[in-house]
């Protein structure tokens, strides 16, 4: 619940994906917002979009742009938000960014609050969402810490256009077209074709042979976790799905692997994280199903006969709901809850 009376807020990058759906879940926790400033570029200015019944314009952000705002949401990618959080900040805002800008800032909490929102605030000003990918794997792993300790992560992860924005979305859908009509598709967004096929994750390749995506995965899942030592090992494919990312995961544990049975209970009882392991219907998470919901699906449970300490799973998740938006919402309904716990709090 929110303890608030009320908000100011900016979101920056309002004509995005991830942007708009910031502020449908506005309306839908009933996030209270007072005043709502969108904000974009100067070629998005003037766009409406839906907001109580009506809608609001959006603006061209300028440096008055964060004035009298409370919370300022930012989707508009790390060079905006390098330059436009600080910008925030002078101005009296706490940031809320899905960007990787501040991401591996050791003074800037990286959270995801079901996993770790004790390292949350009511000082913070600047909080990092995750990467899509790192969120989705974690609200599968953390129900598990409970049963034992982990000691290495093998991780295959299935990405939708959807992590690409609206864009990659747009032009996934034309290439579906152009290749079902009998012409050839024309890459707009992607480094290959995109219909009916799949690739390496399209960021670049480091020194290492991993790419940015996986290079993310694995060190914002040691940060997030508190486990610098953690194992941990990413391939990142994307493959022509339009929303929601899917990941099959390997669990090695420190000791003896719990049982299947334990690891099923303690995803079901574990908040925002919902079960769905139906051996007997071949029924296990899908971008299909997860896709606009905000729970993370988790299923198709089973020991690794390979390794004793060892257990697999798959998992899929809305890569704009709860591994972008959802998460910075919850983000900030958190921070208006320890805001007031100090607001209220006697004073000495």
């Amino acid at each position: 619940a929110i303890l608030s009376t009320g908000y100011q807020v900016a979101v920056l990058g309002a004509s995005g994906a991830v942007g708009r759906e910031v502020v449908r879940l506005f309306e839908q926790r009933s996030f209270p917002v007072t005043r709502l400033k969108l904000l974009a570029s100067a070629r998005s200015a003037g766009t409406p979009v839906p907001w109580r019944g009506g809608s609001i314009e959006i603006e061209a952000v300028a440096p008055d742009s964060f004035s009298g705002c409370d919370f300022a949401f930012f989707s508009a990618g790390a060079s905006r938000s390098r330059e436009w959080a600080p910008v925030a900040r002078e101005a009296g805002a706490t940031v809320i960014d899905n960007s990787s800008a501040f991401r591996m800032d050791p003074d800037v909490p990286l959270v995801v609050p079901e996993v770790n929102g004790s390292a949350l605030t009511a000082r913070d000003t600047l909080v990092s969402v995750p990467n899509c990918s790192a969120i989705i794997l974690l609200m599968a792993v953390a129900p598990l810490r409970a049963l034992g300790e982990i000691d290495r992560l093998i991780v295959s992860t299935y990405q939708s256009a959807s992590g690409g924005g609206a864009a990659m979305m747009e032009d996934l859908l034309d290439q579906t077209r152009d290749s079902l009509e009998g012409r050839a598709p024309t890459p707009k967004t992607t480094p290959h074709p995109y219909a009916f096929n799949l690739f390496s994750h399209n960021t670049p390749i480091g020194p290492d042979g991993h790419n940015e995506e996986e290079s993310k995965v694995m060190t914002e899942a040691r940060k997030i976790l508190g486990r610098p030592d953690l194992k941990v090992n990413v391939t990142c494919v994307r493959v022509p799905v339009l929303r929601a990312h899917t990941e099959s995961v390997t669990i090695e544990f420190k000791d003896k692997a719990p049982s299947v049975e334990a690891i099923r209970e303690a995803v079901s009882s574990f908040p925002g994280v919902r079960l769905v392991d139906e051996p007997q219907n071949n029924r296990f998470p899908m971008p299909f199903e997860a896709s606009g919901q905000d729970d993370v699906l988790v299923g198709r449970v089973r020991k690794d006969p390979s390794h004793d300490s060892a257990i697999c799973l798959m998992v899929s998740g809305d890569q704009l709901l709860k591994s972008a938006a959802l998460t910075g919402v919850q983000i900030a309904e958190k921070l208006s809850e320890l805001r007031k716990v100090v607001e209220t709090a006697p004073r000495a």
